[in-house]
């Protein structure tokens, strides 16, 4: 629901920008990352109520950034949405199959973002 608390992890400023203020118009508090690391540390700190995870990031992959959130027991929960320009044919279930809890692509649609948000903040199925 609103007033939730979500990470974003994205290395390019101008998504950083476009989900931060979405996220934000509507409600919501953000946390930032630019990095994996900073993503682990802020997810471990701060217990997000979900995590939009960019897959190529300078430090570390996306996915191997989830597989270490969900080795902690603290972070295993929290649902992770893999946020990607890869938008190849089986890179959806492919990254379903890693561990995320859904599938975003890049160029990110507005419409599907906050409807996607909505279902993991709110338990709406819109």
């Amino acid at each position: 629901m609103p007033g939730e608390q979500i990470l974003v992890v994205e290395d390019n400023e101008k998504n950083m920008k476009l989900l931060r203020d979405v996220l934000q118009a509507i409600g919501y508090r953000t946390l930032e990352a630019s990095t994996a690391g900073q993503a682990l540390a802020l997810v471990a700190e701060h217990s997000p109520a979900l995590v939009l995870m960019d897959i190529r990031l300078p430090d570390m992959d996306g996915v191997e950034a989830l597989s270490r959130l969900r080795m902690d027991g603290r972070t295993a929960s929290i649902p992770v949405l893999a946020v990607t320009a890869q938008a190849m044919k089986g890179d959806r279930e492919r990254f379903l199959q890693a561990g995320f809890d859904d599938y975003l692509s890049k160029p990110i649609d507005v419409d599907e973002l906050l409807a996607m948000v909505g279902r993991f903040c709110e338990g709406d199925d819109r």
